[in-house]
């Protein structure tokens, strides 16, 4: 980020002094670009968030009061995994959020969520799949990828996406508390989201609470989903549904601690509250046919090949 700021301002000196060769006011020039790249265009982009609402409600009573009318739009969330294993309820809470915004803002626009992975993360959890978002309610075509080798320039790739106001959504997946992400940097974040009217999930993945400039942090947990709803409201047996987070928001102004689970149905991109934990299913429950034992073909590849009786020979040297 400091060689970021280092380059701009020998590129206002370069300007500076091609200015003076061809005999324009270079001081005006330059001060006008200074005031114009600080700003941010505030004025655009104030009459821009006038029009776009600065909440995204979850659709759910108890959670949009405690996080004060819902997602905040132009700040940071950090969403957070305790264990490496449940970094797919994580990750899948953060894509249905993004999920959630894209359909809110898909009347106007289709604007691309950027997705920056860590590398370390992606190898344990996987990488997003073209055919799974789709399913999971995202648009895969609005939806693009970026897997930096070091944290310093996936902090500067988040820094400078949020601030271009190109996405919907930027999402930085960092693992753990590492050392050079703290809160300064975590500021610098805040503040672009800010200017920039855009929000930022902060994807922690097996890492512990830390202080940060996010509004608010959610510890995100895998929990037991329910079977398949079949068009007539009956249940499909040994099916797996929709999916279902373990949720808790962690840090808010709000001092009262909030617990819930809720059901993301991708089809609608809604989530929906569950107001009673359900079980984990049987291992017979799972299956579709509980005890059921299905013979082999007569002559397919499955069946025991008689092999007879072998003698052993001496390898010749």
């Amino acid at each position: 980020m400091a060689q970021n700021a280092l380059a701009r301002e020998r590129l206002f000196a370069l300007r500076e002094t091609i200015a003076k060769l061809e005999g324009k006011p270079a001081p005006a020039l330059a001060a006008a670009e200074r005031e114009a790249l600080a700003s941010g265009e505030t004025g655009r982009q104030d009459a821009e968030r006038n029009g776009r609402a600065q909440r995204l409600p979850f659709g759910v009573a108890s959670l949009d009061e405690a996080m004060e009318g819902g997602l905040p739009l132009d700040a940071i969330t950090e969403i957070r995994s305790t264990l490496f294993r449940d970094a797919g309820a994580a990750s899948g809470f953060a894509l249905a959020a993004a999920a959630l915004l894209q359909r809110v803002e898909e009347a106007s626009d289709c604007s691309p969520i950027l997705w920056i992975g860590d590398t370390v993360s992606t190898m344990e959890a996987g990488l997003p799949y073209a055919v799974g978002l789709q399913d999971f309610g995202l648009r895969p075509e609005c939806f693009l990828q970026a897997l930096p080798r070091k944290l310093d320039e996936a902090l500067w790739l988040a820094e400078t996406a949020v601030e271009s106001g190109a996405f919907s959504v930027v999402i930085l997946e960092i693992r753990g508390n590492p050392a050079h992400f703290g809160l300064t940097e975590s500021r610098r974040l805040g503040l672009r989201a800010k200017a920039a009217g855009r929000p930022l999930f902060l994807l922690r993945q097996a890492g512990e609470e830390e202080a940060s400039s996010a509004a608010f942090r959610l510890l995100a947990e895998p929990a037991p989903s329910g079977m398949r709803a079949l068009p007539d409201g009956s249940r499909l047996a040994g099916s797996i549904g929709n999916p279902v987070f373990h949720l808790s928001l962690e840090k808010s102004r709000n001092p009262a601690p909030l617990s819930l689970l809720l059901e993301w149905n991708p089809h609608e991109r809604q989530f929906f509250p569950i107001d009673e934990p359900r079980r984990a299913l049987t291992p017979d429950e799972r299956s579709a046919h509980p005890g059921a034992q299905l013979s082999a073909s007569f002559d397919g590849q499955d069946r025991p090949q008689k092999m007879g009786s072998f003698l052993a020979f001496e390898r010749a040297s």
